[in-house]
C-alpha cells in the first residue's frame, strides 16, 4: 500500500498549486504550513533543486474530531500535499499523504472511518486539478 495518492497534472508547479488550493478550499481545508523547499535549499545550503512545496492541508472539523479522540494525535497532523515539477516539461506532480495510512498508527473511537472521510476529500481535491 502507497503511503501517497499521486497523479501528474498537465500544469506548471505554480498553476498546480493555485488549484491545488482552490481544490483543497472546495473540499473544506485551508493551508496552514507552507515549505517551499526549493527556496529553503537555496538559502540554507546553497542548493539548485526544482520546485517543490509542501503544504500542511487541515480541515478543522476532521481535526476538532480527531484531537478529542486522541490529543497526541496532533503529531500527525497536518495532511501534507506536495507539488513539485514533473518529467516532462509543464507538468507537475501532486502527491498527498493518505491520512488512512497516516491515521493507522493511531487508536481512538471513530478514527477509521474520519481517516476514509479525508482520504475521500483529498483524493476529490486532487482529482479535481
Amino acid at each position: 500500500m502507497s503511503y501517497v495518492m499521486k497523479r501528474s497534472v498537465p500544469l506548471s508547479p505554480g498553476e498546480a498549486e493555485s488549484r491545488v488550493r482552490e481544490r483543497l478550499a472546495a473540499e473544506g481545508f485551508g493551508v496552514l504550513t507552507e515549505i517551499d523547499v526549493k527556496a529553503t535549499f537555496k538559502k540554507k545550503l546553497d542548493v539548485d533543486f526544482p520546485a517543490y512545496k509542501i503544504l500542511g492541508a487541515c480541515n478543522p472539523h476532521f481535526a476538532h474530531r480527531a484531537l478529542q479522540a486522541d490529543l497526541d494525535i496532533g503529531g500527525l497532523l497536518p495532511c501534507n500535499v506536495v507539488i513539485y515539477e514533473g518529467a516532462e516539461p509543464d507538468t507537475s506532480i501532486l502527491a498527498a499523504i493518505d491520512p488512512v495510512v497516516q491515521l493507522g498508527v493511531a487508536e481512538g473511537d471513530g478514527l477509521d472511518e474520519m481517516a476514509e472521510e479525508v482520504r475521500r476529500r483529498l483524493r476529490r481535491a486532487i482529482d479535481a486539478v
